[in-house]
């Protein structure tokens, strides 16, 4: 979904990787692991041969719950902090977080932000944040779009 409505139909056309991360069943990764595989991802893409334009994208929601006793849940401290991390590369302060402790803090569904982990972690350090918008709630989910470049 993401591809298409960045490229519309040429988006069958681009060369994807798709890398998937449980986001459903304990036990979750950490999200220091997330970002060691980012990194991993970022040094594979390095050592290519041919230099290449690549687009990484992390993608999910932030603080959510659809179901239970906390569905409606949005910490929007929480997702700002995590934004704010992100853009500026100080992941630090969110690698040692448990699985858990990410579940209190941003809900069930919100520890989709493992995936935003793995694309900072496969980006340059010195990646700037060109935009950033938040907007909550949209559907019982906030919602962020985030631009870095190299």
């Amino acid at each position: 979904m993401p591809l298409s409505l960045l490229w519309g139909r040429q988006s069958r056309e681009i060369r994807t990787v798709p890398i998937l991360i449980n986001t459903v069943q304990f036990p979750l990764p950490s999200p220091r692991r997330c970002h060691q595989l980012g990194e991993a991802i970022g040094r594979a893409v390095a050592s290519y041969p041919e230099r290449l334009r690549v687009v990484v994208l992390g993608t999910g929601g932030l603080s959510h719950q659809l179901e239970g006793e906390r569905a409606g849940f949005i910490n929007k401290p929480f997702d700002l902090m995590c934004c704010d991390a992100i853009g500026h590369n100080d992941v630090g302060r969110l690698l040692d977080y448990s699985s858990r402790d990410l579940v209190r803090e941003c809900g069930s569904q919100g520890v989709e932000l493992l995936s935003w982990l793995v694309m900072r972690g496969a980006i340059s350090e010195s990646a700037t944040r060109k935009h950033f918008a938040y907007h909550g709630a949209v559907s019982n989910t906030a919602a962020a779009v985030m631009l870095l470049s190299n």
